[in-house]
């Protein structure tokens, strides 16, 4: 029998992608429960709030928080996990990843505070390579309604009501995935404009060494400032193209990016409160207003995105009907709704 591939995980998949997702989500606490030990000591206060690293540390709650959310979506089974787990393997791969190659540090407590962070790097690195093989091979072979019939005379598949809008199961309606192609390839732009003033002043190599972590902060395990960026600006574009075409993945990806865009710039504004550039914003400079408006205005995109991906997809088993009919399949060989006539000659067998 023909088959073809459904929306939905195997039981033994969503139960390895609960296990990935729950180590994932703790793996993030334990960095976030190091940043809350950090800010209670006098001169420990966590790095990536105060010393130009905005999104460095509130990352890792994000990434811990979605890591909760595609646990629940695959406990589900729902047509939009798969989607939620491919959004959180991606977000985990690109913000993690420059965390292998840090600078070198002095040996002690710095040094093996590094160490750690790359070990725990790796670690998520492996897991999201975990989630794309169970997404990969996970989702389960469902029956082809057509395969029973194809061969029969007067096959009729009941075609949508009139005004229905058909899709995927978990995909985005027209409306709302046009809203937020929009909102999310606005954001994209943005981010990607905001980096052209550093490649500007930096230089190819400078803009390079900087996107590499060459002079990042000491902000563990959070990934350098220009990498950050470039990274939110992939997901972000990703999400909008995967909204422009409706994929069932889409609306957790679309959701995943808008949640990293706002703590991407509810820690610029952070920053900028402590360092007190509200207060004064005409007389600050221009590169530090030009810093603050390229993660609060994507951020504000980020926010209409996700109301817009958030609203409710096409329900599952709503692209079609009833099963496809045939004659023989009903008693006494009837004649389906709306097939043709019988044929003026039988065919052997009828």
């Amino acid at each position: 029998m023909s088959t073809i591939r459904s929306p939905h995980l195997s039981r033994g998949a969503r139960r390895a992608a609960v296990a990935v997702c729950l180590l994932l989500t703790a793996s993030g606490a334990a960095w976030c429960v190091r940043d809350l030990a950090a800010a209670r000591q006098p001169d420990g206060a966590p790095a990536g709030l105060l010393d130009g690293a905005p999104g460095a540390v509130v990352y890792d709650p994000l990434l811990a928080a979605t890591g909760l959310v595609a646990a629940h979506a695959a406990r589900r089974g729902t047509p939009t996990a798969p989607g939620a787990l491919l959004s959180l393997a991606a977000a985990t791969a690109l913000l993690r990843l420059p965390v292998l190659w840090l600078p070198d540090r002095p040996p002690g407590p710095d040094g093996t505070l590094a160490l750690w962070a790359q070990l725990a790097a790796l670690a998520q690195l492996v897991l999201a390579a975990a989630l794309l093989a169970v997404v990969a091979g996970g989702r389960r072979a469902a029956p082809n309604p057509l395969a029973e019939v194809a061969a029969a005379y007067g096959v009729v598949q009941e075609a949508p009501p009139h005004g229905a809008r058909p899709g995927a199961p978990g995909s985005p309606y027209r409306g709302p995935a046009g809203w937020t192609a929009g909102f999310l390839g606005a954001a994209a732009l943005l981010l990607a404009a905001g980096e052209l003033p550093a490649l500007a002043r930096l230089g190819a190599d400078g803009y390079g060494a900087a996107l590499l972590g060459a002079d990042a902060p000491d902000a563990l395990p959070g990934p350098p400032p220009h990498w950050a960026a470039v990274a939110l600006a992939l997901l972000t574009a990703a999400a909008g193209a995967g909204a422009l075409r409706r994929a069932p993945w889409s609306r957790p990806a679309a959701i995943t990016a808008g949640v990293l865009l706002l703590g991407h710039g509810a820690a610029a504004l952070v920053t900028a409160v402590r360092a007190g550039l509200l207060g004064h914003l005409a007389a600050a400079p221009g590169d530090a207003r030009l810093t603050l408006a390229a993660a609060a205005v994507p951020a504000l995109a980020g926010l209409c995105g996700l109301c817009a991906a958030a609203l409710p997809g096409v329900p599952d088993g709503a692209a079609g009907g009833r099963r496809p009919v045939a004659y023989g399949d009903g008693p006494d060989e009837v004649r389906p709704p709306h097939a043709p006539p019988p044929p003026a000659v039988r065919p052997p067998g009828w």
